[in-house]
C-alpha cells in the first residue's frame, strides 16, 4: 500500500501546450507530447503505466489508491483472515490482476518452464446460429462442453488444473525489399494432460496476453457517435479499410452495445471488463459475474467461496475505478528529425487508416479529468480483418475469426521500459514492433507491404516514430 500513497500525494499533472493544428497525407501529425490530454504525466521508467491521471483530484487519488490495492495484491482460498480478498478459485490462470497485466502493462509468452500467466486461452466450439442464438446473442461464442471459455491452468492444492499450455515456436524467415532478413516466430498451441476428460475435438482456440492499462476511461469517453462515423463495414470509399463496431451484450443495461474493450471489443465497457476478467482469470464472482468459468463437471460449488459475490460492489467499483484511471505518458523525442519523418511515413503508408490517431473525450459524469480530453490513442477502437497469418478462427459477437480490434499505440514505446518480455500483437508472438508490422496482413497488408520496400532509414524512422509514442 505505500507505492500507491507515495503516487497520491505526488504532483503528476503534465503541462499541455496549444495543440497546433497539422495534418499530413490526411491525417494528423501530433504536434504536443500530452498524449492523455490534461491528465498525461511525464513518466519513462518502469512505473510509466501506474500513475494515476495528473489532473485528478486529491480525493480521487485516495480512491485510487485503493483500487491499487486490491489490483495488485494476491487473492487468496476461502476461508481467510483476509475476507475483502478471499475467494480465490478454485480453477484460475493467476491470483492477481498485477500477474497478467505486469506493473500495469503488457503481458507475454511464457519462456521456458515458466508457467503461462500473462498468456491463455480462450475456448469455444462451433455454433448453430439457431439453436444456439441466445446463447450468442449474449455470450458472443458457445462454450467448449466441461471446459467453458477459457483454459485455467492453475488450482487450488486440492483441485486439478484444467489443463497445461505448451507453446512450440516456429522460425519464419521474411526477405525485405532491400534484402534485409528479419526472423518472425509462429506460435502452436497444444493442451496437454487435461484433468476433466478429452478435449472436444471441434476446439476452438484463441491465445491472448494481456494488454496494457493505461487511457482505458479516456477510450470509454470517446463518443460512440465519433467512432460510428469511423466504421466503413462495406468500404464504402474504396480505401480497402473496412473497420465495424462489434456489438455485445451489456449485462447491466441487458441489451446490446458497440463492444470497445478486449482484443476483439467484446465488451462494453471497463467495469464488465475488470468483472470479466475476475470471473475468468481468477474465479471470482462479482454481482454482474455471478458465476465462474466452472461448469457443473467440473464440481467447484464443493469449495468454500469467499461471499455472494466474492467481489462486492465496493470493491469492483474502486478497482473499476482505478482502471479507467491510469495515465497514459507524454511522448518523448517528439522534435527528433527521424520521429517526425516517421510520423509522416506513419501517415503515408496508411498506418493512420486504422491507428486513428487524435480523438476528443466527451462529458463523463463526475469525472472532469477524462472529460473534454483531446487525446492521442492512435485506434479507431474498430474491428479489422487482419489476415489469415493472425486468425483465430474463433468468432466473438460480430467479430470473426480474422477480425480483430485495432489496439491503441499510445505508450507502446515504453511497454518493454515496463515489461522486458512484453510481447506484442494478441498473442504476444512478435518480440519488436518490426515483427509486429510484418505479421500484419488483410486489411493492413498494404500498409505492411509499404514498409517492406522502405529503405533502411525510412524502416528506422517509422520505428523511431511509434518508440516515441
Amino acid at each position: 500500500m505505500k507505492r500507491a500513497l507515495i503516487f497520491c500525494l505526488l504532483p503528476l499533472a503534465f503541462s499541455t501546450q496549444p495543440l497546433i493544428a497539422e495534418t499530413h497525407a490526411g491525417y494528423p501529425i501530433q504536434t504536443t507530447p500530452a498524449t492523455g490530454g490534461e491528465g498525461t504525466v511525464n513518466q519513462a521508467d518502469t512505473n510509466a503505466y501506474s500513475l494515476p491521471q495528473g489532473n485528478l483530484s486529491m480525493t480521487k487519488r485516495l480512491d485510487f489508491s485503493v483500487g491499487n490495492s486490491f489490483f495488485r495484491n494476491p487473492w487468496v482460498e476461502a476461508p481467510a483472515s483476509t475476507d475483502a480478498r478471499d475467494g480465490l478459485g478454485p480453477l484460475f490462470n493467476t491470483n492477481s490482476c498485477q500477474g497478467c497485466h505486469i506493473k500495469d502493462g503488457r503481458g507475454h509468452p511464457p519462456g521456458v518452464d515458466e508457467p503461462p500467466v500473462s498468456l491463455f486461452l480462450r475456448l469455444a466450439v462451433p455454433a448453430d446460429p439457431v439453436k444456439d442464438a441466445e446463447l450468442l446473442r449474449k455470450h458472443g461464442f458457445k462454450p467448449a462442453p466441461v471446459y467453458g471459455s477459457q483454459l485455467q491452468t492453475a488450482a487450488l492444492p486440492a483441485a486439478k488444473p484444467e489443463a497445461d499450455l505448451v507453446i512450440d515456436w516456429e522460425p519464419v524467415q521474411e526477405t525485405l525489399g532491400d534484402g534485409t532478413v528479419v526472423e518472425l516466430r509462429k506460435p502452436e498451441y497444444r493442451i496437454e494432460n487435461p484433468n476433466y476428460g478429452p478435449m472436444p475435438s471441434n476446439l476452438l482456440v484463441s491465445p491472448r496476453v494481456a494488454p496494457q492499462m493505461i487511457g482505458m476511461g479516456l477510450l470509454e469517453a470517446i463518443p460512440i457517435a465519433d467512432l460510428e462515423a469511423l466504421a466503413d463495414p462495406e468500404d464504402t470509399d474504396n480505401n480497402g479499410i473496412s473497420g465495424k463496431l462489434n456489438q455485445v451484450w451489456d449485462v447491466a443495461s441487458q441489451q446490446t452495445l458497440p463492444g470497445r474493450f478486449g482484443w476483439k471489443a467484446g465488451e462494453p465497457d471497463v467495469h464488465q471488463q475488470s468483472m470479466g476478467a475476475f470471473a475468468g482469470d481468477m474465479g471470482l464472482t462479482s454481482s454482474i459475474k455471478p458465476t465462474t468459468d466452472c461448469t457443473p463437471e467440473q464440481q467447484c460449488e464443493r469449495f468454500t467461496h469467499g461471499g455472494e459475490p466474492e467481489v462486492s460492489d465496493k470493491v469492483a467499483n474502486f478497482v473499476t475505478f482505478y482502471a479507467k484511471s491510469l495515465a497514459v505518458p507524454a511522448r518523448r523525442d517528439l522534435g527528433a528529425e527521424s520521429v517526425q519523418k516517421g510520423a509522416r511515413l506513419f501517415n503515408e503508408t496508411g498506418c493512420a487508416g486504422c491507428h486513428t490517431p487524435k480523438h476528443q473525450t466527451g462529458e463523463v459524469a463526475d469525472r472532469p479529468d477524462l472529460s473534454n480530453q483531446t487525446i492521442w490513442p492512435y485506434t479507431d477502437l474498430l474491428l479489422h480483418d487482419m489476415g489469415p497469418a493472425l486468425a483465430d478462427g474463433r468468432d466473438e459477437f460480430l467479430a470473426d475469426g480474422n477480425e480483430w480490434r485495432t489496439p491503441p499505440l499510445w505508450g507502446i514505446g515504453l511497454a518493454q521500459v515496463v515489461n522486458p518480455q512484453s510481447g506484442f500483437l494478441h498473442d504476444g508472438r512478435a518480440r519488436t514492433l518490426e515483427e509486429a508490422i510484418l505479421w500484419h496482413g488483410g486489411e493492413a497488408q498494404p500498409a505492411a507491404d509499404r514498409y517492406r520496400q522502405m529503405a533502411e532509414p525510412e524502416r528506422s524512422a517509422l520505428i523511431d516514430f511509434l518508440n516515441s509514442l
